[in-house]
Parts: C-alpha cells; sequence; structure tokens
C-alpha cells in the first residue's frame, strides 16, 4: 500500500480559532480513517506549529484537504501532498532489508 503525507501549515490563529470547526474537521477525519483512506494524522509540536496525516492515496488525501473546514475558513495556511516511500516497519509499502 502506498503513503502520502498531507502537510498542513498552520495559520497563526490556529488554536485560538480551531474549537468552532473542530467537531467537523474530525467528523471528516474519522469518516476518512473508518473508509481506510486515513492512516493517522494529528498536529505537530506543542504548541501546534504544522500537521500531518498519513492517507493511503494521493487524490484521497487532496479530496480530504478541499473539503476539511480547516482549510475553507483559513485555519490552514498552506497544504501540499506529497508521496511517502516508507521502507521499514510492519506497514511499509516498500519494504528494503540489509544485505
Amino acid at each position: 500500500m502506498p503513503h502520502y503525507l498531507l502537510h498542513y501549515e498552520l495559520a497563526p490563529d490556529y488554536l485560538e480559532r480551531r474549537p468552532a470547526f473542530r467537531d467537523a474537521h474530525l467528523a471528516l477525519a474519522w469518516q476518512a480513517a473508518e473508509s481506510g483512506a486515513l492512516l493517522l494524522g494529528g498536529a505537530v509540536g506543542d504548541p501546534a506549529e504544522s500537521a500531518l496525516l498519513l492517507f493511503t492515496g494521493a487524490e484521497a488525501a487532496e479530496a480530504f484537504a478541499r473539503a476539511d473546514p480547516y482549510v475553507r475558513e483559513g485555519l490552514v495556511r498552506s497544504w501540499r501532498v506529497t508521496p511517502w516511500i516508507t521502507v521499514v516497519g510492519a506497514g511499509a509499502a516498500s519494504p528494503v532489508h540489509p544485505a
């Protein structure tokens, strides 16, 4: 299974504005997780400076970002989807072992 990272750059006022949109964001995220498209997701840093969401497809990641209230309401300043070539671990898409 390939992996794709959805990177969010958060707005400076993200933490202050998040409560108004958090339930809708989490509902969308759990729906994507239950469908198998989203594997993991969450904020990076304490306090949050960015966010990462791990998807099984680029199209699913892009569709999620376009539908996410955090993106629509400006809590996310920018986003991008990048392939992640995973090589180590039980869920690695392209396992590589030492020779």
